[in-house]
């Protein structure tokens, strides 16, 4: 039957998502997106205090971030909120300049992404090989965990078994049951455990006051001058570029955890939406998160556009109506949370010895220079970026060494006939000019390029260089079996490389 065919009550079933009809699913997203929010707020705080901003404008933008993103966002079950990156990029700005002009990178941010995503930079995602990805992945793991370092040095010394029984508590919890999320319940142990037995360890209300208040859309404080705009445009490329990187990144990893696919321009028009109504609602803007997208997908079994609501949603909740209670909850939970996320995000298989003894070398090399980029310099945008050129690099040299020439002479001696075989690009056509013999061939020369395929311009020039060695000494070459794209870029520039040569 055609859809036309259906009645509208019909019609309206069809298109309700399957969590309302699922009474599993719909509890499945209800407890992910709360252990999520409570994840959310140290780290949104946190990164605050790295933007140099009051606590409430990373959470408000985690809030405005999420619910947004969760409308208008092309990956389901992805969280986004204020991040690291993001906060490292806006720091400065907001350090020489003020909160005003923050905001309004943040909404300029997000126009950029805009056009971007129109413009189809996801589609650029193509060109991230399996070793970044690997690598990404990885890294992110470690910085996860790094992240979570500071919080247990020079801590009480209750804060390590804490820690401890919430990890053994994520691990044994699902062998009983799966009904509720592992980490909400090792949230609420140690919670109760600590106010109960009056331990005096680092709890969520140390790291800053929770807002008691709904944030109000506004414009930002700054001049709507060119000078305003040339000051916080530099700024706003940086985070809109950060920014897609990251959240295309989870998209992808998010994509083969849950083996479905996500439309990432969407995703990028999306973040760009995100953050300007983040902007307007006064917060300090953000990207996909990939530690609480792993809580909520990888540990919470989370898949669908609710439980990212629900974590801004319950964030808010949160916040201004259990301020008090949430702000008792010890943070050894929530490292614990963190720690086991980071374990469950690690691709251990990759590092296996059986795994390193089949993979290609170069392939090795660019995991590990993902991964020490990303490691050294606190950014998953710059580590993604050096493992692909590294990669490229890789490609380019392994490519360059299929070209070979082979040569057949006519018994007569009166034509040689040229055989190239393989890719011809920038790398692979420098040495082509050495591959003949232009002193003893005879006066015809036959270049068969039926088995290659020209790419690019540095070819051309090979071949315009290797007839003119020809012609300096007599001698016609004639270019034969050229499929059609290559006869197209060879017309085009045959004889305007090289000034005419």
């Amino acid at each position: 039957m055609s859809t036309s065919a259906l009645s509208p009550v019909a019609r309206l079933r069809g298109l309700r998502p399957d969590w309302l009809s699922d009474p599993k699913a719909w509890r499945t997203e209800v407890l992910a997106g709360l252990v999520v929010a409570l994840a959310l707020i140290p780290e949104a705080i946190s990164f605050s205090i790295i933007a140099g901003v009051d606590p409430a404008i990373g959470l408000f933008a985690s809030f405005t971030m999420a619910v947004t993103i969760s409308v208008v966002g092309g990956r389901r079950a992805m969280i986004s909120a204020a991040t690291g990156a993001v906060a490292l990029v806006i720091a400065p700005l907001n350090r020489e300049h003020g909160l005003g002009y923050l905001i309004a990178a943040v909404i300029l941010a997000g126009v950029f992404q805009i056009v971007l995503g129109a413009l189809g930079v996801a589609k650029l995602m193509r060109f991230v090989p399996r070793s970044v990805m690997v690598g990404f992945v990885n890294s992110l793991a470690i910085l996860i965990f790094m992240a979570q370092v500071p919080e247990m040095h020079d801590v009480p010394w209750p804060v390590y078994p804490l820690i401890a029984g919430g990890l053994l508590l994520m691990v044994f919890f699902p062998r009983i049951t799966t009904v509720v999320p592992a980490p909400l319940v090792s949230i609420v142990v140690l919670t109760a455990i600590t106010l109960a037995a009056a331990i005096a360890v680092p709890t969520v209300g140390d790291k800053g006051d929770l807002p008691s208040s709904l944030p109000v859309p506004g414009l930002p404080d700054v001049p709507f001058t060119m000078d305003t705009l040339t000051t916080v445009a530099p700024y706003a490329l940086a985070m809109a570029l950060v920014g897609l990187m990251e959240s295309l990144m989870t998209a992808k990893l998010v994509d083969d955890i849950t083996d479905t696919h996500s439309s990432k321009t969407r995703e990028s028009i999306g973040q760009g939406i995100a953050n300007i109504v983040t902007g307007f609602f006064g917060g300090m803007g953000g990207c996909a998160m990939i530690g609480q997208t792993m809580i909520n997908v990888k540990v919470s079994g989370a898949r669908t556009r609710l439980s990212t609501f629900l974590a801004g949603a319950f964030l808010m909740v949160l916040c201004i109506v259990f301020g008090p209670v949430v702000s008792d909850i010890p943070m050894a939970a929530l490292v614990a949370v963190m720690v086991m996320v980071s374990l469950a995000t690690f691709d251990w298989h990759s590092i296996a010895p059986k795994t390193l003894k089949r993979m290609p070398l170069g392939e090795i090399a660019v995991m590990v220079i993902t991964v020490v980029c990303v490691v050294a310099t606190e950014n998953l945008a710059i580590g993604v970026v050096v493992g692909s050129v590294t990669a490229m690099v890789v490609f380019a040299r392994r490519v360059a060494h299929f070209a070979e020439v082979t040569s057949v002479t006519d018994p007569d001696g009166g034509r040689v006939v040229y055989s190239v075989t393989g890719e011809l690009f920038f790398a692979s056509s420098n040495d082509l000019v050495g591959q003949f013999g232009y002193a003893g061939d005879p006066d015809k020369v036959v270049i068969d390029l039926t088995a290659t395929h020209i790419w690019d311009a540095s070819s051309v020039a090979a071949l315009d260089a290797i007839e003119t060695k020809y012609a300096q000494r007599g001698k016609t070459v004639e270019i034969v079996g050229l499929n059609a794209p290559s006869a197209r870029i060879h017309e085009r520039l045959s004889g305007e490389l090289s000034g005419g040569h």
